[in-house]
């Protein structure tokens, strides 16, 4: 698929998103209707091999594509990141790759039969974070053990964006046995043993319903990715869908406030020029942040794992966080109290964007990580409140 033609598909989908988004957020639901167009235009088989019957798209079309979904609607831009991060991390862990790490012949099979299903519309949801610890991997409580049929896999996730609509769940679990334990990825299935609880009523990215995630229940051997004890690691190395895919969607929120501010402001006759001031920052705040995420994409098309590509990633993550927020808070304060009534579209797009600077890792951690590796220092070594 050509550039334009992804482009076209992807805009048509937008505009089906933005015409909905208000009645998704006021409902605090999951967007069913969202989703099904995203299959049926074939967007979560995006990051799929084009001979697994996906579209077969790097990084910087994700971020393309992510980028105006969430200047559409925030909210299923959040879903379509969560699904992606699982399809676009098993695309780029080769059997190659994996087998650097340690796999087996197994390993390929079932990422061919994973990446296929996605391919053909499956919905995929990431229940890592945990009450208490975040999405820090090592900090997992969440256990698994040897069983006859595969492994036991017991714990709570919370909160995991879709998960009750979810056909599959990335799994991040610690060995039970051993010292110190390794940290591993699954992918299981929804069905026996799955329960997903909860309600969900917060200030933004209302329409991710993300709710809680109990396991109890024996998945297959094959249901390891890779092999044991890489999660951490790949985490270090590749953080690429932990982190710049997050970025994405916030540089669309922040192009979002920017085109609501501008379209609030045009039919007025008394803009001042400070009123244009706080426009125009926050135009140029929103472009930096997309020429950052856009930068970091390249690199990680180019030549994922590179230190240098790694610190374009989190560059990317801290400044679209941060500039999401930045520019809608200028720009609502500038249009003044009636974008801030209840069902104005920048209000919903300030709550969203309230949500970037501590979307995974937060914008502090982000910039810690940064200064460490400007400073010369290990941050796997160094930092006293790691991503991972």
């Amino acid at each position: 698929m050509t550039a334009a033609d992804l482009a076209e598909r992807t805009a048509a989908v937008a505009h089906r998103l933005g015409e909905r988004a208000a009645r998704h957020d006021a409902a605090a639901a999951f967007p069913v209707d969202d989703i099904e167009d995203l299959r049926t235009a074939g967007l979560l088989g995006l990051m799929v091999p084009s001979e697994m019957g996906g579209l077969g798209a790097g990084f910087a079309q994700y971020v393309a594509v992510a980028m105006v979904l969430a200047e559409a609607s925030p909210a299923t831009a959040l879903l379509f990141n969560m699904h992606v991060s699982v399809t676009g991390g098993l695309a780029g862990l080769t059997p190659e790759l994996a087998a650097a790490f340690g796999a087996d012949e197994h390993f390929a099979v079932q990422r061919e039969r994973a990446l296929r299903r996605a391919a053909d519309g499956a919905f995929h949801a990431v229940a890592i974070s945990e009450p208490g610890t975040g999405s820090r991997l090592s900090q997992v409580r969440t256990t698994y053990a040897p069983h006859p049929d595969g492994y036991l896999l017991q714990g709570v996730k919370s909160p995991s964006s879709g998960a009750l609509h979810a056909d599959a769940y990335l799994v991040a679990a610690r060995s039970r046995d051993g010292e110190p334990p390794m940290v591993s990825y699954f992918l299981v299935a929804a069905g026996e043993g799955v329960e997903v609880t909860g309600t969900w009523d917060p200030h933004g990215m209302r329409a991710t319903e993300s709710l809680t995630v109990t396991l109890d229940t024996v998945v297959p051997r094959q249901a390891l990715l890779g092999v044991e004890g890489v999660a951490v690691a790949l985490a270090h190395v590749m953080p690429q869908w932990l982190v710049a895919s997050y970025a994405a969607v916030y540089a669309g929120v922040a192009l979002a406030a920017v085109r609501l501010g501008a379209e609030e402001m045009a039919g007025r006759p008394d803009v001042s020029g400070a009123v244009r001031s706080r426009l125009g920052r926050a135009d140029a705040t929103a472009h930096a942040a997309v020429l950052a995420v856009e930068r970091a994409a390249r690199a990680i098309d180019q030549a994922p794992g590179d230190p240098e590509t790694n610190r374009w990633v989190y560059r990317a993550k801290l400044l679209a966080g941060d500039a999401a927020m930045d520019a809608a808070g200028s720009v609502a304060e500038a249009c003044g109290l009636r974008v801030l009534q209840r069902g104005h579209p920048l209000e919903r797009v300030l709550r969203d964007a309230r949500l970037g600077a501590v979307q995974p890792p937060r914008s502090d951690v982000c910039a810690d990580h940064l200064g460490t590796v400007a400073l010369g220092l290990d941050p796997i070594t160094t930092l006293e409140d790691p991503p991972w």
